[in-house]
């Protein structure tokens, strides 16, 4: 089986990514003394990111494209996003446990700091390999390559987060508004991983309707549904005539980690960010329908 080595931006970016996710988990692992929970994530987002682009970069090298059950314009564009915001987290995540306030030795110290810069070096790295990959005006692509396919990305990882804030501890069952939320959340998480996957198996034809108005008429119900999010989680959280608590507890500042008002916060403004996603990729998914036109 030959070789294919076509050494263009796009491989030495990933190669880049490559070797920076591989020294920031190895470090990690060494000496950075990593602690369950947390640790544990950066290192999942680390060791993932590096075990995909390897298998990207072998696939490529041995031409094995046609054999991959995969679309080959979708798949690995969607991986460095997702790689991009898991490495991007790890980056912010690792420095606020493992450097601020550290009291350690200064060689577990130093060890963490490799891993922080090494974590960042290969965040840029994946935005880079995006942005090499991301289709150009008038270039024929993915959808994945697509400005909307890019935000169906960040849609799904932001819902993510919000799943794991929302549910530890539950923070949506002492209201009904709250519990409509939650549906929010998990309707359009499952729809936006559906059209994913979708376009990573080439199976959007297979819809008995146009793909293209499917992806408007869903990404306008997101927004309004998203947008009764974002009014109703403050509301039902912090507003103290419907049970809430505006003013942070005193207890806060002595818990580790974020207490639960931290956590309520932290959802708002999450469902925020997933609106104004939403709206653009409304804006950008109409814009294509009327380009197609």
């Amino acid at each position: 089986m030959a070789i294919v080595l076509h050494f263009n931006p796009l491989l030495w970016t990933r190669l880049a990514a490559l070797a920076f996710s591989c020294v920031a988990f190895s470090v990690a692992v060494h000496g950075a003394r990593i602690i369950p929970g947390t640790g544990d994530w950066c290192i999942f987002c680390w060791a993932f990111s590096f075990a995909g682009t390897l298998l990207m970069i072998l696939v490529e090298l041995f031409g094995l494209q046609t054999k991959v059950p995969v679309s080959w314009k979708n798949f690995p564009i969607t991986f460095a996003c997702y790689a991009a915001l898991l490495c991007l987290s790890a980056s912010i995540i690792f420095p606020l446990y493992f450097l601020k306030g550290s009291m350690g030795p200064s060689t577990i110290r130093d060890y963490s700091i490799i891993v922080a810069v090494f974590s960042c070096l290969a965040t840029i790295a994946y935005i880079s390999e995006v942005s090499i990959s991301k289709a150009r005006p008038g270039e024929v692509a993915g959808y994945m390559a697509t400005g909307p396919g890019l935000l169906k990305v960040c849609e799904t990882f932001v819902a993510c987060i919000l799943f794991v804030f929302v549910t530890d501890p539950v923070l949506y069952d002492h209201h009904h508004a709250l519990k409509y939320c939650m549906a929010v959340y998990c309707i359009c998480f499952i729809l936006s991983a559906a059209i994913i996957l979708l376009c990573i198996g080439e199976c959007t034809g297979c819809l008995p309707f146009p793909f293209p108005r499917f992806l408007s008429a869903y990404a306008m119900l997101a927004v309004v549904l998203y947008l009764l999010a974002t009014i109703i989680w403050p509301i039902f959280n912090f507003d103290p005539r419907h049970g809430g608590n505006k003013n942070r507890p005193y207890n806060c500042n002595t818990q580790l980690g974020l207490c639960s008002w931290d956590k309520g916060m932290t959802v708002a403004v999450l469902t925020g960010v997933n609106f104004i996603l939403y709206l653009a990729d409304l804006i950008y998914s109409t814009r294509l329908i009327f380009v197609n036109a």
